[in-house]
């Protein structure tokens, strides 16, 4: 019950916040320039308000989260609108606002999904600036995926290193995303290796993130394992068996006949469900 109410708070605010997009969107030309700049400014304040409301109220905060994301996207819309409007050339420092804003917001309330937004905004931020530090410009950030690496493995320090004596939920969130950041790239270049800035061949580079990922994974799941990490155990499990199925594809499905080609990815698929099993056993009898 739990999770489908935050599930549903989740989709909620994601809706609104599509729906405030799409009437602005409609009657924006047919406003002045200054009711413009009145409702860009007025929209995040009255959305922090009503969120303050509801924290008061409701203690289980999920009227608060659907507010505050809306709040949220108000705050981003107010700033690509008014750059916009007075002609402001954009930059990955909005990146960073977005990101003040949505963990101020976050850390007063004690809102989980404030704080992912808090996360992707400033990690977009910071994969951006290592972006332009190769020469490229800042929007093209994504046509190279270890920009992210640096920021992710500066979350997932953050994470594992700080502790939070009022939200003690919020590091997990830092060491999860911190390391979608980086395993998500090492699986990508994985298998595209030409988008990367190491200068070899893609062959070369594909080898090298191929075994870089399965000792990352390998990595997680060992230290979440000693941490009693659960959500660490979990992704370094997920993504050695994405990594190791993908290996698999390459190797043997254009030599072998199809129907061996499944009956093997079962019975490793067996095989690595019994080897997960005892993870998860080891990890729940492991001292932290």
């Amino acid at each position: 019950m739990s999770w489908g109410m935050r599930i549903a708070s989740f989709l909620g605010a994601v809706a609104l916040s599509a729906a405030v997009f799409f009437f602005f969107q409609r009657i924006w030309g047919s406003l002045t320039t200054p009711i413009q700049v009145l409702i860009l400014v007025v929209a995040p304040i009255l959305g922090v308000a009503a969120t303050d409301y509801a924290a008061r109220k409701e203690r289980t905060l999920y009227f608060a989260s659907i507010l505050a994301l809306l709040s949220f996207a108000c705050f981003v819309l107010d700033l690509s609108l008014l750059g916009t409007i007075f002609n402001i050339t954009p930059t990955q420092d909005a990146l960073l606002v977005w990101a003040a804003f949505a963990f101020l917001v976050a850390y007063t309330y004690g809102l989980r999904l404030l704080v992912v937004a808090g996360i992707l905004s400033f990690m977009g931020y910071l994969s951006a600036t290592v972006g332009t530090w190769s020469g490229c410009y800042w929007l093209s950030f994504g046509e190279r995926p270890e920009n992210f690496m640096l920021a992710g493995l500066g979350f997932f320090g953050l994470g594992a290193a700080e502790r939070h004596r009022l939200h003690h939920d919020f590091p997990a969130f830092y060491r999860l995303f911190g390391l979608l950041a980086v395993l998500v790239p090492v699986l990508v270049l994985a298998n595209w290796g030409s988008v990367s800035y190491l200068p070899l061949e893609a062959d070369g580079v594909e080898i090298l993130y191929q075994l870089l990922g399965f000792l990352l994974s390998g990595l997680c799941i060992w230290i979440g394992i000693r941490m009693k990490w659960s959500g660490v155990t979990n992704l370094g499990s997920t993504f050695f068996v994405i990594l190791l199925y993908t290996k698999f594809y390459d190797w043997w499905w254009e030599s072998m006949p199809k129907y061996l080609f499944f009956l093997v990815l079962g019975l490793i698929a067996v095989g690595l469900l019994v080897v997960l099993k005892r993870i998860r056993g080891l990890a729940r009898r492991e001292p932290a």
